[in-house]
């Protein structure tokens, strides 16, 4: 049975590797076990998934993830850390540290080739608040092979991430993640939890990746029309587009060529509405291509 750490083991481990943890890296320490079994259990991992973790830190959620997945692959850009964290598996989690791999790596920059054998199926990861968005986005677009996630993030990035449209909360990261993926809010989690305690709640955020709405167009250009609509999201759409599309007048004529009305607002459409507005591109526009 794997153990796994609370305050006493995260303060132990912490003093021993000289760890403090830091704003700049965004780490924030689980150290209750009943949260990190809570996040293993809502990933509903089989036994032929392979785990991707991302700012394992200490350890905690990687001991708790172990038991549970055919492989771990832990994604670590603190070298301290990533160097630490074998040596944890192999004293917590006896034979089953022999599923981790352990990469000291920026998440934002990694690339399927250095995951591989297994490759990653599902994500599972307590993500730094400050870079949360851009990490879940990069890794559905870098790893086709990831088929359901579950991620916990600052509660207010969890509301965006979920929330559908008509929400005064929807914007680039709902739209974004629901082009590659179907996801909903699977709970919150209190800031005592933590060491040091943060300031805000955390979410749990689950996702299953599904085909893109359309695949007669290129997804960047799809993004093209998102980034342009929320840009200005006070603005009609015509208005929004219109450098977008090369004109107010262009704008409106592809918007209205995809069933959109140009008088609508960014924050109304669906993530497929974007998708038909992209493939109506003015042909001359940069998004087009």
């Amino acid at each position: 049975m794997t153990g796994l750490l609370g305050p006493a083991e995260i303060r132990e481990l912490a003093a021993r590797l000289g760890v403090a943890p830091t704003k700049r890296l965004g780490q924030n320490f689980v150290h209750d076990p009943n949260t990190v079994r809570r996040i293993v259990t809502a990933a509903g991992l089989g036994p032929d998934d392979v785990a991707l973790e991302v700012g394992p830190g200490l350890g905690s959620l990687t001991l708790a993830l172990l038991p549970a997945a055919a492989h771990v692959h832990a994604v670590e850009l603190d070298p301290k850390l990533a160097g630490a964290l074998p040596a944890t598996a192999a004293r917590f989690a006896g034979a089953d540290a022999a599923r981790l791999t352990v990469h000291h790596a920026d998440a934002l920059r990694i690339r399927a080739a250095e995951l591989a054998g297994p490759a990653p199926t599902a994500l599972v990861a307590n993500l730094p608040y400050n870079v949360a968005v851009p990490v879940v986005l990069h890794l559905l677009a870098e790893l086709p092979t990831l088929r359901h996630g579950l991620v916990m993030v600052q509660k207010e990035v969890a509301d965006r991430l979920v929330a559908g449209p008509g929400s005064k909360v929807y914007g680039v990261p709902s739209v974004k993640l629901a082009w590659y993926a179907q996801a909903r809010a699977a709970g919150k989690v209190p800031p005592n939890v933590f060491w040091p305690v943060p300031n805000v709640d955390s979410g749990l955020v689950a996702f299953t990746r599904r085909e893109p709405p359309r695949l007669d167009v290129a997804r960047q250009a799809v993004f093209a029309v998102v980034d342009a609509a929320f840009a200005q999201r006070r603005k009609t759409l015509r208005a929004a587009l219109a450098g977008w599309a090369g004109g107010a007048d262009r704008a409106a004529a592809a918007l209205t060529a995809a069933g959109v009305d140009p008088g609508a607002r960014g924050e109304s459409l669906t993530v497929e509405q974007f998708a038909a507005v992209a493939a109506s591109a003015p042909a001359a526009t940069p998004a087009a291509g």
